[in-house]
């Protein structure tokens, strides 16, 4: 989202095309992001504003992925979260019970009320046998008026009170990714992922076998792309120079009729 299709809320040159060529085409398409702190509606209505189009239902965030990796693990579906309406509405609708009695696990993701109480509380559960699950990595997040404290910060407090490292389930895992697959039936061989950051966009759908695009409108500057081990499998100024690339689906050619089958038919007619 950040970076690839809106920057400080606005949208980016080439994304509302994009968008509606896609939907004009009937791509399946998903619109990804590490931010747990919103609802998918939520976030909808943040595009609108933006200018952007984007049902609900074509937004995959890191809550999400985080609920849907649980929702398949065996035990007990009971977690104290600390996060916002974002992760707490994917967990209910995980089938969760979000409780502070000896949960199966403790999920952090997004806050943007940090309680000490809530950290102090997720501490002692860790140390009691809670599994340690994080929604995504990220230091910081962006704001209009700089970086905030982001939900790989507030893990790492827990991690050094604790000694325990946490899962995380958002990108850079490429878990993120499959989940997404799975949502729109899509196949990694014939999908492509479109991201502004070689740490986490790039790596991610490299490791889930994708089509991986890098555009530099967003976290990496095109001299940054030297200085990592792995390359994307194409680099574009922004996601308006995709939208001349997409053409509608050829239909597949009919079988080449064999040889022999030519010379039977000429046979018969003559």
């Amino acid at each position: 989202m950040d970076g690839v299709l809106v920057h400080e809320e606005e949208a980016l040159p080439g994304a509302s095309e994009l968008i509606e060529t896609w939907k004009a085409l009937g791509r399946r398409f998903l619109v990804l992001t590490n931010n747990s702190l919103f609802t998918p509606r939520d976030l909808s209505a943040r595009l609108v504003r933006s200018g952007l189009n984007v049902p609900e239902e074509n937004i995959w965030t890191s809550a999400m992925a985080t609920a849907a990796f649980l929702e398949n693990q065996s035990g007990e579906k009971t977690a104290f979260v600390v996060g916002e309406v974002g992760l707490t509405t994917a967990m209910h609708d995980a089938g969760f019970i979000l409780t502070e009695t000896d949960p199966s696990y403790v999920v952090i993701g997004e806050t943007r009320n940090y309680s000490f109480e809530a950290i102090t509380k997720a501490i002692r559960l860790i140390d009691a046998g809670a599994r340690f699950i994080l929604t995504n990595p990220d230091p910081t997040g962006p704001s209009p008026d700089g970086p905030l404290p982001g939900a790989g910060s507030l893990a790492a407090m827990i991690t050094t009170a604790t000694n325990r490292q946490p899962y995380v389930i958002g990108k850079p895992n490429p878990v993120m990714f499959r989940y997404a697959l799975n949502r729109i039936g899509a196949h990694s061989e014939t999908t492509g992922m479109i991201g502004d950051r070689m740490d986490t966009d790039i790596v991610a759908g490299m490791e889930a076998g994708l089509h991986t695009v890098l555009v530099l409108t967003g976290s990496t500057l095109r001299e940054d792309i030297e200085t990592f081990p792995y390359r994307p499998s194409r680099v574009l100024d922004g996601v308006k120079d995709l939208v001349p690339l997409i053409k509608p689906e050829e239909k597949p050619e009919e079988a080449p009729v064999s040889q022999a089958k030519k010379v039977i038919s000429a046979l018969k007619t003559d």
